[in-house]
């Protein structure tokens, strides 16, 4: 009788110590720390049994077999495709060496490690009395047909719509397509502000890396300054979960949510943001707490019209030091400068955008080098929180009427979830793209009727649009003070649609449904952000 390969198992087992890259592969995709593609698992596993008579024959195999395995491993995992790590491999080589080791230390989960021990240990102990063989390719084949099985019963095939009684129920492509299609017809026009009207400042502060679930991960979801706003939109997605394609959302924030790949084609004027604000009579500004180079961000920002130059940072504090090594400055000394500076300037209303990447993956303190970004990031964002909150109480003993609008990119993915590590952001999942917005009225007749307003409908940056083009119309400041719904009645509702390059997520119902590349939709099974 022939021996098994590799000298494991039964000699009847043909597949001998492959039997347990399956097997930990069906181990791994029960626990979905993995997706798994039966049919070619299940085609690679019957071409390693096939009897080969020659032992030169089985050995050549046996080697030829494991770039194969590694590259159906790589298929199988919730890892970006490889194209596109390719296509950011110019991006990838500028990270720090410190910041590439840790990277690589947080694909190291012991626990994992540990169950796959186990695994094997059983594996090789079974292998001597059962055909695991025979095991694996049921199990494949069991997981192949379940598969087929549960797609249309689950709506992600691609057919058309599906009439459930007198519902129609659509499948995900279908309402992808449609949500577009809608999309591209809303708008929110910014007029000037009527004869008489107060002025105000307008202020966006864009956050690099803070979503709700990274609040709630650190404890800081209950901190003060998310109190201090008249108005919270606790389900604002922004749809991206990358920092190039989040800038050019908000910065195109008057017209509706396009796809991924419109984002890189020129938008007419009345969708441009700070073009709309502009021409409504608000001088604009530019602030950055870093350079900018980055993933060409300043040219990106600049491509949307937002033709001044960025605010010098000479002299300001260099508290950080981003993972290509630049500087990031820090935050409070950043805002403080821009009130210095708009007090030179004459306008009676401005438009400021200002972007702090102080919380993005990858930073070091430069008080505490040692250590990752991922031990420091609760510190950081305590940091940006109360420099945030002293910027405010700032501008309330200066005087000066200002609305502040603090949206976040993107949030962090700190704590990660069983399809990605800590920091990566590939999969836009709920629990990156959902993030914290806030709206404050700030100046001495500020006056808000009320309880501030959370908003738990859906929305992205047209309701953003919507609020700010209302203000303009109908000043919050006076004597008569302002209601927060004043300015959210008739605010347009968005779906949750998030897109990357080559992968999109979308919610129905209460139901979230993944697209990776050319792939069929599936159910996305972690749970959102409370």
């Amino acid at each position: 009788m022939e021996a098994p390969a590799l000298g494991f198992g039964k000699a009847s087992d043909r597949l001998g110590a492959w039997g347990f890259y399956f097997i930990a592969k069906l181990v791994l995709f029960w626990r979905e720390l993995i997706g798994l593609h039966p049919i070619e698992n299940l085609a690679f596993a019957l071409l390693l049994a096939v009897p080969l008579a020659s032992p030169r024959w089985r050995r050549l195999r046996h080697w030829l077999a494991v770039p194969v395995a590694v590259a159906l491993l790589y298929h199988d995992s919730w890892l970006p495709p490889i194209a596109r790590v390719v296509s950011q491999a110019g991006m990838l080589s500028g990270f720090s060496l410190s910041y590439l080791t840790e990277l690589a230390g947080r694909f190291v989960s012991w626990p994992v490690v540990a169950m796959l021990v186990i695994a094997a240990v059983l594996y090789f102990i079974v292998a001597r009395f059962v055909r695991t063989d025979v095991f694996v390719l049921v199990a494949m084949l069991a997981v192949a047909i379940f598969q087929a099985t549960e797609r249309p019963q689950g709506g992600v095939t691609a057919s058309a719509v599906v009439a459930r009684g007198d519902a129609v129920v659509k499948d995900p492509e279908t309402l992808f397509k449609e949500f577009f299609d809608q999309e591209a017809r809303r708008v929110v026009k910014f007029a000037k502000p009527p004869a008489g009207s107060i002025p105000f400042d307008v202020i966006f502060i864009h956050v690099c890396s803070l979503s709700w679930d990274d609040l709630e991960a650190t404890g800081f979801d209950r901190h003060p300054l998310l109190k201090s706003f008249d108005l919270v939109l606790r389900r604002f997605n922004s749809a991206a979960s990358y920092s190039g394609p989040a800038v050019i959302r908000l910065l195109r924030a008057g017209c509706g949510q396009t796809s991924h790949k419109a984002l890189y084609s020129p938008a007419p004027d009345r969708c441009l943001l700070m073009t709309a604000l502009h021409k409504a009579g608000l001088e604009t500004f530019l602030m950055l707490n870093h350079d900018g180079h980055y993933g060409d961000f300043l040219a990106t920002v600049k491509e949307q019209r937002v033709a001044v130059t960025p605010m010098p940072l000479d002299g300001i504090a260099v508290t950080q030091r981003a993972f290509d090594q630049s500087r990031i400055h820090e935050d409070g000394e950043v805002l403080s400068r821009w009130i210095a500076t708009r007090e030179k300037s004459g306008a009676a209303r401005a438009a400021t955008y200002y972007n702090t990447i102080s919380l993005h993956d990858g930073n070091r303190l430069v008080a505490d080098a040692a250590k990752s970004s991922l031990e420091t990031y609760k510190p950081r964002l305590a940091r940006l929180l109360d420099d945030l909150d002293g910027f405010m109480k700032k501008l309330e003993s200066g005087g000066r009427r200002t609305v502040v609008v603090m949206v976040p990119e993107h949030g962090a993915a700190v704590r990660g979830d069983a399809t990605q590590i800590a920091g990566l952001r590939e999969i836009p999942s709920p629990a990156i793209t959902l993030v914290p917005v806030g709206i404050r009225v700030i100046g001495p007749d500020a006056r808000r009727i009320g309880e501030p307003l959370q908003i738990t409908e859906s929305t992205s940056y047209l309701a953003l649009s919507h609020v700010i083009s209302g203000m303009l119309d109908k000043s919050p400041y006076g004597a008569g003070g302002f209601r927060p719904a004043d300015y959210t009645n008739g605010m347009p509702l968005t779906e949750l649609v998030s897109e990357n390059e080559g992968t999109a997520i979308l919610r129905r119902g209460d139901k979230y449904f993944l697209r990776q590349g050319e792939e069929a939709w599936k159910e996305y099974s972690v749970s959102p952000p409370r």
